[in-house]
């Protein structure tokens, strides 16, 4: 069975940084991309980043680029994104997926991050 764990969403000033973690089980875990993604209230789920099974290609949605970062362990089975100088327009409920080509083939049940003063 399928799982991925996300963890590490709270409520953080803007301008600071938060990391979020993705542990996964019941699957391969460095045969597949993995990816981040985010839904803000009364707004549609958004991609945030994805990242290869060697961790060598990433790729970042133009909001986020050069603020997050997209990293994996194989080893740990485990997928992290670094979230540096956050922004309010940042909160939302942030999941982590299994990604397939174009296709999502699970997701996790999500983590809350609150950027607000």
């Amino acid at each position: 069975q399928v799982q991925l764990v996300e963890s590490g969403g709270r409520l953080v000033q803007p301008g600071e940084s938060l990391t979020l973690s993705c542990e996964t089980r019941g699957f391969v875990f460095n045969a597949y991309e993995i990816a981040w993604y985010r839904q803000a209230p009364e707004k549609e789920r958004e991609f945030v980043a994805r990242i290869s099974t060697t961790g060598h290609r990433r790729n970042y949605a133009d909001s986020v680029k050069g603020r997050f970062t997209i990293s994996r362990d194989n080893a740990k089975k485990t997928v992290y994104l670094q979230m540096n100088s956050l922004h309010v327009e940042d909160t939302a409920i942030y999941y982590c997926a299994v990604a397939v080509g174009a296709n999502i083939r699970s997701w996790g049940q999500g983590t809350q991050v609150t950027v607000s003063s």
